[in-house]
């Protein structure tokens, strides 16, 4: 399993998603090397700097990118990976 190498906070970007998505996301960064004490999790990220992670939390994947660039108190950010989250038949998040 790749491994996300970071420094400083991981902010996750939550947009009112469920609670069970959420504690998901956050299981499956642990497993992709992100401390659980490093996510912020965020609907707007502060005081981002280049190099941090940013992760977009959508209902089926996760978006991980990295600052490249800010720009007007907003940033530019580049793919890193994506994880797939998976569901069992009955809509359930499975590992």
């Amino acid at each position: 399993m790749e491994k996300i190498e970071y420094t400083g906070k991981v902010w996750a970007i939550n947009h009112n998603n469920p609670h069970e998505l959420v504690e998901h996301c956050i299981k499956k960064l642990q497993q992709h090397g992100v401390k659980k004490e490093d996510i912020v999790l965020t609907d707007a990220p502060e005081n981002v700097q280049i190099g941090a992670i940013v992760v977009e939390i959508w209902p089926h994947h996760l978006d991980v990118t990295r600052v490249r660039k800010i720009r007007n108190e907003s940033f530019i950010s580049g793919t890193v990976m994506t994880i797939e989250l998976k569901i069992d038949g009955k809509g359930n998040y499975v590992d």
